[in-house]
This record gives structure tokens, C-alpha cells and sequence, in this order.
């Protein structure tokens, strides 16, 4: 039996990225995964990308789980108590894990422009697309699990702490949602519901590998132009960090915890898809200087 087996989860933003490698890898242990996401076949998102989440939903099913593609817009509040209520009326009620990977900033964010000369209307967009869609979702998720008095919470960021990102608006999003957690475990902790943040280290997205100008047949070919990218991840490592957290039965005791997919690897001991074992973790503490 698969680790996740009769388990059911939604991943929010699982479209693309961090998102869609985490739903195939929940999907490869076995569960039955909402996809959800703007992009759906023939009306794609704002971002103009190829990828949809009823992709997300076949290769989630195909690595041997059940996937379910929903179109949601997780800013918009009747959408995501749609959303709920068919995850509700579907599965009896039962809701095992969520993960919050909305993010959607890429368009928005200024990078090397102080705040006061960045756009605030960009920049506010960036808090509406990776905080109120997470605030929202994770409200109508602690309601759900509240009444199972069970569940995991995920929150998908960028790092571990409250340090500066390169961007003020982006450090905003990206450090509110480790408070998030930190101010939701303490209240769901009484439920015996977790919640915990995670981050990937160098994540080798389908629109990073586009940047780059390569695929993952040929990735390391990207090297030439940065040095760090041949330390990336696959979005499936940071998927098989959800799927082992999520199968641990002590997975409450890091409630709280800002996590890391390299971290959870050394612990859980999974590689990525591609057989590595990236640790963006040791490899920063060793380029910490150049920055």
C-alpha cells in the first residue's frame, strides 16, 4: 500500500513549478489530489504560460494517484468557498492535507528598484496574489480540518527566515507567509492540525529551464550562464518533501517550523526524480560571502 493511500489533499497553484511537482509526487504516493489553478486548456492565466491544471491533474493520476483539476482563482473568495464545498460534498467531509503554492508575482516584481520607486500598485498585487490567496485558502482549510481534528498545512515560500530577498515587496510575500504559519499552528495546534512552511532551493521550474534556454534533458548546459543553477531542483524534490512529511505519523512535532526541501531530505532520506540529492543549503553557506 502507498504511503498516502485513501488520503486526500488539494495543492493550490499545483499549475506549474513547485506546485505541479508536489501534486505528481503526493499523487505518486497514492493520493487523491485537487489541482487547482487559474490556467485551464484554451484560457490560460495572465502569466500567458502553457502549462494547465488539467496537465497537473493527468500526470498526477498517471504517477499513480487521482488527480482532480478545479479552476480557481485563489484571490477570490467565492471561488475558493466553491472550491471547498465541492472537496466537502465529494469527499464526505474529509480533508487530509493542503498546500498553499499560489504565487503569480512574477510579473509584478521590480527587482533592483528601491520601494519607493517600484510600483505600489505592482507591489500590492504581489501581497493580494502570495498572502490574501494563501489567507484565504488556509481559512477555508482550518475549517474543514477543524472539524476532523486532523490535517497539515503547507506553506510553499521562498527561505526560512525573515531576511531581505533582493525586493521589498517581494521579501514582504514571501517572509508574511512563515508568520502565517507561526500564528496558525498555535491556534490549530489544539485540533491536532500542523502547519509548517517550506522552501526549495534552486528551483528548476519549466519557466526557469525557458530563462535559461534549455530543458531538463539538457539543463547543466545552463551552468555556463550561472554557476548555481547546476545546484537546482527538480519541482518533484520539493514534492517528495510534502509527500514525506505528509506520511510521517510524527509530522505534528515540526508544526510551526520553517522547513526546507533539502532539510527533509538529509531526515526522510528521498532524492530527487533525477537521482540527485541537491542540498541548497550547504551549498549557500559556501557562496554566503558573495553577497
Amino acid at each position: 500500500m502507498k504511503a498516502l493511500e485513501g488520503k486526500i489533499a488539494l495543492v493550490a497553484g499545483a499549475t506549474r513549478g513547485a506546485g505541479r511537482g508536489i501534486a505528481v509526487m503526493l499523487g505518486e504516493a497514492g493520493a487523491t489530489v485537487y489541482c487547482t489553478g487559474r490556467s485551464t486548456r484554451g484560457a490560460p492565466s495572465d502569466l500567458n504560460r502553457p502549462e494547465t491544471i488539467e496537465d497537473t491533474a493527468e500526470m498526477v493520476t498517471a504517477y499513480g494517484g487521482r488527480g482532480i483539476p478545479v479552476q480557481t482563482d485563489h484571490t477570490v473568495i467565492s471561488e475558493v468557498e466553491s472550491l471547498f464545498a465541492r472537496i466537502d460534498r465529494e469527499q464526505q467531509g474529509r480533508l487530509d492535507l493542503v498546500v498553499n503554492d499560489i504565487w503569480g508575482g512574477e510579473k509584478w516584481t521590480e527587482w533592483n528598484t528601491p520601494f519607493w520607486k517600484h510600483s505600489l500598485s505592482n507591489g500590492l498585487m504581489m501581497q493580494e496574489r502570495a498572502v490574501h490567496s494563501h489567507m484565504i485558502t488556509s481559512f477555508h482549510a482550518a475549517r474543514m480540518m477543524v472539524k476532523n481534528r486532523s490535517g497539515l498545512i503547507v506553506e510553499i515560500t521562498d527561505g526560512t527566515d525573515y531576511s531581505y530577498r533582493g525586493n521589498l515587496y517581494y521579501t514582504l510575500a514571501k517572509s508574511s507567509v512563515i508568520n502565517l504559519v507561526t500564528s496558525m499552528s498555535e491556534e490549530l495546534s489544539p485540533y491536532n492540525i500542523s502547519a509548517v512552511s517550506l522552501t526549495p532551493g534552486f528551483l528548476r521550474s519549466e519557466e526557469m529551464l525557458d530563462h535559461f534556454g534549455v530543458s531538463e534533458s539538457n539543463w547543466q548546459d545552463a551552468a555556463a550562464k550561472d554557476s548555481h543553477f547546476a545546484q537546482s531542483e527538480t519541482p518533484f524534490f520539493i514534492g517528495r518533501a510534502v509527500a514525506s512529511l505528509a506520511a510521517d505519523p510524527k509530522a505534528f512535532s515540526k508544526t510551526g517550523r520553517s522547513l526546507s526541501s533539502w532539510g527533509l531530505s538529509e531526515e526522510y532520506g528521498f532524492k530527487d526524480i533525477d537521482g540527485r540529492k541537491p542540498h541548497w543549503g550547504n551549498y549557500y553557506k559556501t557562496i554566503k560571502h558573495m553577497y
